[in-house]
């Protein structure tokens, strides 16, 4: 059969196949919603909270006399908060969890505003490209995981966290993203990875322990404040010579080294390109 001939009776059957595919309609908005969200401790000695947002607003304070408390605002049936209980492990999440489900929708409205109860517990977060207001002083929050997309948050250890932190992880795409207090947090890892983007994490707070920071980030514009007075260790790595590092630090090789006294911070920053700022 000539070549041309089956090429054409190739394009000819995936067109027919297509004229038998149907394209399900996108979901439309409702009316707004506001709905309480209410969740109990769980009887269990450990308590492992995620909270699995998607797109929109996502406000987190202290003060819950629950685990946790607060409202939700949608205007998409498929928006409606679940709360998921096995045993210790408790899951908030948006809808059935697909963060997927609504892309490019300018009118789309979710907004979280919860309260969080003092209780240790491990805390996840997971969540599509949103904007997040976090403060997390004086929880007790023996783990921290946060997981998004291109984000715009602004996140706050404003006291001290009254029990160690094993680990706070945070992985990001390109965003913007704030870190404030972070001597509050009480962590022994800080593992911090992010796309492009700009970033500040500041480490003002009542250091008690000796802790490290892993950080790997991309093109980025990338703020490490470090109070005087704190014992600091900075060692850069992937070629990055950007650095501009305030009155106060001084280089040894790769190293930017700040004296002080009690406990130390050290960090390992893997930075291929951008700018690092280390300031005071």
């Amino acid at each position: 059969m000539n070549h041309k001939l089956i090429i054409f009776i190739a394009v000819l059957a995936v067109a027919a196949m297509a004229c038998g595919i149907s394209v399900p309609e996108p979901p439309t908005p409702s009316p707004e919603v506001t709905e309480e969200i209410n969740v109990e401790y769980p009887d269990s000695e450990e308590i492992d909270l995620a909270l699995k947002f998607g797109a929109g607003n996502l406000t987190l304070n202290p003060g819950a006399d629950t685990l946790v408390e607060g409202t939700a605002i949608y205007n998409y049936d498929e928006l409606k908060p679940e709360v998921i209980t096995n045993g210790g492990d408790v899951e908030v999440r948006v809808g059935d969890g697909d963060f997927n489900i609504f892309p490019n929708l300018n009118n789309l409205k979710n907004e979280w505003d919860l309260k969080l109860g003092d209780q240790p517990m491990n805390l996840s977060i997971d969540s599509g490209a949103y904007d997040g207001i976090f403060e997390f002083g004086g929880l007790s929050l023996t783990r921290l995981d946060i997981k998004d997309g291109a984000s715009n948050v602004a996140l706050s250890f404003s006291e001290p966290n009254p029990v160690e932190m094993s680990t706070f992880t945070y992985n990001t795409g390109a965003s913007d993203v704030k870190i404030l207090g972070l001597g509050n947090a009480n962590f022994t890892l800080f593992d911090f990875s992010s796309g492009a983007g700009d970033y500040t994490l500041d480490f003002s707070g009542d250091l008690q322990r000796d802790a490290s920071i892993k950080i790997e980030t991309g093109f980025s514009n990338l703020i490490i404040i470090v109070p005087e007075g704190v014992d600091a260790v900075v060692s850069v790595q992937g070629g990055l010579s950007n650095v501009n590092a305030t009155t106060g630090w001084e280089r040894s090789g790769d190293d930017y080294v700040q004296k002080g006294e009690g406990p130390t911070l050290t960090f390992v920053i893997e930075m291929g390109a951008g700018n690092l700022t280390l300031a005071r």
